[in-house]
């Protein structure tokens, strides 16, 4: 509905502002006519076309509103008030896109059926495989690879991205097999840019609406088991 609400006002919003243009450069036009061919004994109102200077500025300035006013609605629609809600919640999202934490990167992948050719490739932002291996079980459901972050030199990449997850597989008769790639973590942060909504999972930024699945973040049990136990004395006495 929202989507709609802003479609439509956008189309009025934009064929207004088309029209204004050309009302102005008309009215300028006529306004330059009447100046240059005015009656040196009976001069123009200055007063009048002044106010009608003044409208059409005031015309302008609700053109301009109506379209911050899209903005806003458009905000609203594009799900930033809703992923909000996001933050702290543990979710998965199926993009291939992902970013090294702590010095490394979890992906998770489903094959559709058993595979006999295998391939995984981590790619950076402009495509390029920085390292690649082929992994032994290529049994048929979900799969987890976990990338160290090591190019294929074994050089340490440092944290950050994005990086995403390549999975070629192939059956007995070199027919490709259909994989699906997501990832999983808390998140963390959320913001707009371009109009996207993203949503910061493990540092990489992903479109909020890849999100297919939430659940609560699991509890940091940062107590030590030992804590509770009593001293050799303790138990002693």
């Amino acid at each position: 509905m929202v989507d709609a609400v802003s479609s439509v006002g956008q189309t009025a919003t934009q064929s207004g502002t088309k029209r204004l243009a050309e009302s102005f450069d008309t009215f300028l036009n006529l306004l330059t006519t009447q100046l240059k061919n005015q009656d040196p004994l009976s001069p123009l109102d200055s007063n009048q076309f002044t106010q009608q200077l003044v409208q059409m500025t005031g015309v302008e300035q609700q053109l301009y509103g109506n379209q911050l006013m899209e903005k806003l609605v458009a905000n609203t629609g594009s799900g930033i008030s809703t992923a909000v809600a996001l933050i702290g919640r543990d979710v998965k999202a199926g993009t291939a896109e992902n970013a090294i934490k702590d010095g490394k990167a979890t992906w998770n992948f489903n094959l559709n059926r058993a595979a006999d050719d295998l391939k995984l490739e981590v790619l950076d932002s402009k495509g390029r495989t920085v390292y690649s291996e082929a992994p032994a079980d290529m049994k048929a459901g979900d799969h987890t690879f976990k990338w160290n972050g090591k190019d294929a030199s074994g050089k340490q990449l440092d944290d950050g991205g994005p990086y995403s997850l390549r999975v070629t597989a192939k059956d007995s008769a070199g027919t490709g097999v259909i994989s699906k790639v997501s990832i999983q973590g808390v998140v963390t942060g959320v913001e707009q840019v371009d109009g996207k909504t993203l949503i910061t999972i493990n540092g990489a930024k992903i479109p909020w609406e890849t999100v297919t699945s939430i659940n609560e973040a699991a509890p940091t049990n940062t107590a030590n088991n030992n804590d509770n136990k009593p001293t050799p004395d303790e138990a002693a006495a």
